[in-house]
């Protein structure tokens, strides 16, 4: 199975080969890459390929599949397209709809926790609701410094792929 990483405004095509442990065969593009991948649970990752070694940070962002990777020198910014992203490109005509102020379900599933209302003061990065879908919980979190304005869903509530959940102001 293949995803897509887009870094900054160059898209990459990923397949994994081969795996044993730690060990991946992989291809980017039409070149065959062998690395060793190690992964720590802060999201750093440590990889040798051709005699070299590699540590990229991989912070999550507010928008689901959207990372910012870290290296000694630079950042960019990255994004995962893999068969749901598709799925939803595919089925809506473009990416899921997403503004600086709104918070947006990528896909169908059940609200499981709101833990802010209406008037709340939030902070970049504080989590704003759960969704369950596809038997995962995931968590997203405000896009932005602000107040919750609207709040379109309520807890146990099912929602559909692009509906608009919460607005800030």
């Amino acid at each position: 199975m293949s995803i897509e990483i887009k870094l900054d405004k160059r898209i990459a095509s990923v397949e994994i080969l081969k795996q044993f442990e730690n060990l991946l065969e992989i291809k980017v593009d039409d070149k065959v890459y062998q690395v060793d991948l190690m992964h720590n649970d802060e999201g750093i990752f440590s990889i040798l390929a051709n005699g070299r070694s590699y540590n990229i940070e991989l912070v999550p962002q507010p928008k689901p599949k959207h990372f910012t990777a870290y290296t000694l020198y630079d950042s960019y910014d990255l994004e995962v397209i893999d068969a749901e992203a598709r799925y939803l490109r595919n089925r809506t005509g473009s990416a899921p709809l997403l503004s600086e102020n709104t918070i947006t379900s990528p896909m169908p599933g059940k609200v499981v926790k709101i833990p802010v209302t209406v008037g709340d003061v939030v902070k970049k990065g504080d989590t704003v609701i759960t969704i369950s879908a596809m038997k995962m919980e995931s968590e997203y979190k405000s896009p932005m410094d602000g107040i919750i304005a609207l709040i379109h869903v309520s807890e146990g509530s099912t929602v559909e792929a692009n509906q608009v959940l919460i607005e800030i102001a």
